[in-house]
């Protein structure tokens, strides 16, 4: 099968801009090289694949970049910048798919979903959040009465988000196991993972280390200064030790030593790669219990879910994260989340897009 994905407009790949979508694309990618099929990446100028998928053809485009809809209100119109980044995307994106069998849209914004009514060409969509806008998802009403197989979500919890779709497509995510070494080490620091932004509830687990007189290793792109100033001046000084941006390699070698990840997002996250991530590592997981986090923790056996915005109930928990077996952590996502079967699973789903428009 010759695919062509349209990557993330927001940053390009390898900032951390385009928060989950990169590290979901980057494993997509090296799932489907490894099953033999032909891939082709449209994404921003100066992207990256990860290492071991430089078998797929990157395609660059120049323009501005798309306004995030986790930073728009619900009820906001769809804006397409001057030079817009994702135009020349889905422009280049048609004109390649044109000698291919299906183009895959990874990118939540209006275009690409409105482009599937107006062309023959397959055209499927991995959904990476909630409903977060009600032009979108009316239009994903729209095009679903047409074409209810182009649409994939990463979780049941996410698919819920869109009552019209009665049998959603379910295909998970998938991580390239041999980037994440298991370390078996119980007596490390508290970490949490991911874009500094309110969404993400940062304050929550900067709580929980502050109670316990620790600190709070952070890694991720710092997307709100003003946020992130905010929570620095709410706690004292050296409560969190911000580390920044760091690619795969350099992340799970750091993550991978502490002993629990918080995670403590506000709103409902489509599935939660950094827990899996730090699961691959043997890093137990204490999160909220909404969204696609609490599809994938199992309570009491690779971590703990707390219920949302309970910040004691995080604190209770770490204080008996020892029970947690590591190893469990591990082999759930080996027996659930690794590229090839992530891959599988999404080849399936293109086949019966693909099977529409014969």
């Amino acid at each position: 099968m010759r695919i062509v994905l349209i990557s993330t407009p927001i940053g390009f790949l390898g900032s951390g801009k385009g928060g989950g979508v990169e590290l979901t694309l980057n494993s997509l990618v090296s799932g489907l090289l490894s099953l033999g099929h032909s891939v082709e990446v449209i994404a921003p100028r100066n992207s990256k694949l990860n290492k071991g998928n430089e078998k797929a053809k990157l395609h660059f485009v120049e323009g501005e970049d798309q306004i995030s809809w986790q930073h728009q209100n619900y009820n906001s119109p769809v804006i397409i910048p001057d030079n817009s980044l994702l135009a020349g995307m889905v422009e280049k994106g048609l004109d390649i798919a044109n000698q291919a069998d299906v183009l895959l849209n990874m990118s939540y914004d209006w275009l690409p979903i409105w482009m599937t009514l107006n062309i023959n060409i397959p055209i499927a969509h991995i959904i990476s959040m909630g409903s977060e806008s009600s032009v979108i998802s009316n239009l994903i009403s729209k095009v679903y009465s047409k074409h209810p197989n182009n649409f994939a979500f990463h979780s049941k919890t996410q698919a819920n988000d869109y009552p019209f779709i009665k049998k959603p497509i379910i295909i998970g995510n998938g991580f390239k196991l041999d980037n994440y070494i298991f370390q078996g080490s119980m007596n490390g620091p508290l970490g949490w993972v991911g874009r500094v932004a309110p969404e993400k509830g940062l304050e929550d687990a900067a709580y929980v280390a502050n109670k316990l007189g620790e600190k709070l290793r952070v890694w991720g792109f710092i997307e709100d200064e003003t946020y992130a100033l905010k929570i620095e001046q709410s706690f004292p000084k050296g409560t969190i030790d911000w580390l920044g941006f760091l690619a795969t390699d350099e992340l799970q070698k750091e993550l991978g030593k502490c002993r629990v990840l918080l995670n403590t997002p506000k709103w409902n996250e489509a599935y939660g790669n950094v827990i899996v991530e730090a699961l691959a590592c043997g890093v137990p997981v204490i999160a909220y219990k909404r969204g696609g986090p609490s599809e994938i923790i199992r309570h009491g056996q690779t971590g703990y879910l707390a219920d949302p915005d309970d910040k004691k109930g995080l604190l209770s928990y770490v204080e008996i994260i020892e029970k947690i077996n590591r190893k469990n952590c591990r082999e759930w996502v080996e027996n659930n989340a690794s590229t090839d079967i992530f891959a599988n699973k999404v080849v399936n789903w293109l086949n019966k897009v693909i099977n529409e428009y014969k």
